[in-house]
């Protein structure tokens, strides 16, 4: 997610934890590369996820975990209180001691900066369904824009449709709510109504990273119309219903081009280009 922000123009922050091991070092460089800024917190060694692909290109993912950034403590919140959006999710938000630390953060964050979400649900590593749901639902509510999957949706609420839920998250209060539903195209809401749209035509290598930049897609686009940032708050609440069309044309064509393409490798702005009829965001 982070490197799909900064190839799309976006200054980026990653506040993170990885250890000074092999697993470490290619995640810093990886960074570095990607021009990433990282604030590291935590001694543990590097979690690690290893990704297995089915017929389909769909992965499956274990994982070796440890989650802690409270070594990071200062320069985290410094770092959120000088920017216009934060973003979160995953095992980021659900996983203890971590979970604590972002939760915190992303508080401190809400007069200064505008909120993302992607619950991104990890089964395997959060079994308990009902604690994980009200950890989730705590994020939406005090969210600005909220993305989900279809597959997210249906084990936080197994007894109704993923829409269903797209509809209750949206009125605990986020201005734009997206459900990504594969081959089957994305589904946002927000207050100017309701936009479905069919799936890129694409020939598929894989769907890594599909996700991450559809969201890194739909944050640069408001981006470059002036709409992150605490300030801007009421402008991203009232985006028209053309805005938000533009938005998820553009965050699904990143999609897109990250699926035609192996292993997690978002696309650059000279890929995408820029949100038709917005300004060149300069970034901060």
């Amino acid at each position: 997610m982070a490197i799909g922000c900064s190839r799309l123009g976006l200054r980026t922050r990653l506040v993170t934890h990885y250890a000074e091991d092999r697993h470490g070092q290619l995640i810093a460089d990886h960074l570095d590369g990607n021009r990433v800024e990282a604030v590291v917190g935590g001694s543990l060694p590097t979690s690690t996820a290893s990704a297995t692909l089915d017929g389909r290109g769909a992965a499956d993912y274990t994982f070796s975990l440890s989650w802690d950034i409270t070594g990071a403590s200062i320069q985290a919140l410094a770092a959120v209180e000088g920017s216009l959006h934060i973003h979160t999710g995953s095992i980021a938000a659900v996983l203890a001691p971590g979970s604590a630390s972002v939760k915190a953060l992303t508080e401190a964050a809400h007069p200064y900066a505008t909120i993302s979400f992607d619950p991104n649900c990890r089964p395997d590593i959060t079994p308990d369904t009902p604690a994980t749901r009200q950890r989730i639902e705590d994020f939406v509510a005090t969210s600005d824009i909220v993305k989900a999957s279809d597959e997210d949706l249906q084990w936080l609420y197994p007894e109704r449709t993923a829409e269903e839920s797209l509809r209750a998250w949206c009125r605990l209060g986020p201005g734009i709510v997206v459900l990504t539903r594969g081959a089957q195209g994305p589904v946002v809401l927000s207050r100017s109504g309701q936009i479905d749209m069919p799936a890129e035509p694409i020939r598929l290598a894989d769907t890594v990273g599909a996700g991450d930049s559809f969201m890194a897609a739909l944050i640069s686009g408001l981006a470059q119309l002036n709409a992150l940032g605490a300030a801007a708050r009421q402008q991203l609440y009232g985006i028209t219903r053309d805005q938000l069309q533009a938005l998820v044309s553009y965050a699904n064509r990143a999609a897109g081009i990250t699926c035609s393409r192996t292993g997690a490798n978002p696309p650059w702005l000279h890929d995408l280009g820029h949100l038709p009829g917005a300004a060149t965001y300069q970034g901060q």
